[in-house]
């Protein structure tokens, strides 16, 4: 299959849907990103890669950063996540109070904020040096030594995240926060405000694609049940509140983020990223969603 020809065709049909959308202003340090950008990066697990547009762009991947953290947890203590996350789709937006409050402090599952808010409580009590093992994990991952955290998105990020504090000290009050509420807060903003490109993204997706093993270097992350576990959760939860009508018109497990990236896998073949910074009102990006509909299309790829 002529993955090349396929990204450069979608590209072009695409390309018109950038001007679709708005930029993640809510966060004041994103507002000047040019909508105009847009990328396709493709990495197969036998090692081709193919690319089209901005790959090489850094920017905020946001809420992607949430299957790194969680994959870190995940390694650090098994199945006993579960003791305090759930495994369903939310069914209300990505940083409700109220079901917090209703179902006793237990997150839904990983990929709303309050999950990702315990996911990050178990890092901080389970890694000696936390926010560095976070940082080598994403850059081991992506084989990539220059990606970093944003200080001026994170900061941004911490002024303006309210909900997100009061959803942390809400879990503490519950004992499902068992750190210091600001040291959880600052993980979690400094991970949401980590830069990757296009490229970069597809690449660390890979594990993902082949049963929790990096394909470049035999490293076995996950189990081959923990990564399907994680695969099924991407698909129920990975894009907010549009996570069904993602997995109806695209079908492939996938997680994206507010500041327009979206990546997403086909077990056993490859992983694929797309970057266009406009996001629509459930904060995922127009011209992404799009894109990869029309990959699944025209490869006939999909897990379904």
């Amino acid at each position: 299959m002529d993955y090349q020809e396929i990204i450069d065709r979608i590209y072009r049909e695409v390309q018109p849907l950038t001007a679709q959308g708005k930029v993640a202003d809510y966060i004041p340090a994103l507002s000047s990103v040019d909508r105009n950008n847009l990328g396709i990066s493709v990495h197969h697990i036998k090692g081709e890669k193919y690319g089209v547009g901005q790959v090489n762009i850094p920017f905020s991947i946001q809420s992607i950063s949430k299957v790194f953290s969680f994959t870190l947890a995940y390694e650090a203590v098994g199945e006993a996540i579960w003791e305090r996350l759930g495994k369903e789709p939310s069914g209300t937006a990505f940083n409700s109070l109220v079901q917090i409050e209703y179902e006793h402090g237990i997150p839904r599952n990983p990929f709303i904020n309050a999950g990702a808010l315990v996911v990050a409580d178990i890092i901080l009590s389970n890694y000696r040096y936390p926010w560095r093992e976070f940082l080598d994990f994403v850059r081991n991952i992506s084989n990539d030594d220059t990606i970093n955290s944003n200080e001026e998105v994170a900061r941004s990020e911490k002024e303006t995240g309210h909900r997100n504090a009061a959803l942390a000290h809400l879990m503490y009050g519950f004992k499902n926060i068992k750190n210091p509420v600001e040291e959880v807060l600052d993980f979690y903003f400094m991970q949401c405000a980590i830069e990757m490109c296009a490229e970069s993204l597809s690449r660390s997706f890979l594990f993902l694609a082949n049963h929790g093993v990096v394909p470049y270097s035999g490293e076995a992350l996950l189990s081959l049940s923990q990564a399907k576990r994680l695969n099924a959760l991407m698909l129920m939860a990975g894009l907010y509140n549009e996570s069904g009508d993602f997995a109806y018109k695209v079908g492939l497990p996938g997680k994206s983020g507010v500041g327009g990236g979206i990546v997403a896998v086909f077990p056993k073949n490859l992983s694929i990223c797309v970057w266009s910074p406009a996001i629509n009102e459930y904060g995922n990006s127009v011209a992404g969603i799009e894109a990869l509909k029309r990959f699944t299309s025209y490869t006939e790829m999909s897990v379904f």
